[in-house]
């Protein structure tokens, strides 16, 4: 498994878990068929259990892009495309430019012609909002 795969993996558990699930074991065994200590699967690991933890701030973060939509109101798979993605864009180890790629590239395959240019938008805007927030403040 390499990065691009494990990160839409995380997106399926993600979505998983937004529809009520765990993402747990059973799914990333017998679903995903996943294997414990194989290339990449930390990061995997590490992506969906940071979004389940920091949801909310996450949202937070992703509210103000959203533009005339609604968390409630984003689809599903959406959702978890740009949770995913906000989440690596706020831990700031990828350059932005891929996370927004992958992102799309993963909304062109999971869900309709016309959010990949939603999610490139919204992530465009959150990006540069966390550059904006690195630089150090003027008093």
């Amino acid at each position: 498994m390499d990065r691009t795969m494990a990160r839409a993996h995380a997106m399926k558990l993600i979505y998983e878990w937004e529809m009520g699930g765990d993402g747990g074991e059973e799914t990333r065994l017998n679903l995903l068929e996943v294997k414990p200590g194989e290339c990449e699967a930390d990061f995997m690991n590490r992506m969906f259990e940071g979004v389940v933890a920091n949801v909310d701030a996450i949202d937070a973060r992703l509210k103000p892009f959203l533009r005339g939509w609604t968390i409630d109101r984003v689809t599903r798979v959406d959702l978890a495309i740009l949770r995913l993605a906000a989440h690596e864009l706020m831990l700031g180890e990828t350059p932005r430019s891929v996370v927004i790629n992958e992102a799309v590239e993963l909304t062109n395959q999971y869900s309709t012609d016309k959010a990949g240019g939603f999610i490139n938008g919204v992530l465009g805007n959150l990006g540069r909002s966390l550059d904006e927030d690195a630089v150090p403040g003027e008093a």
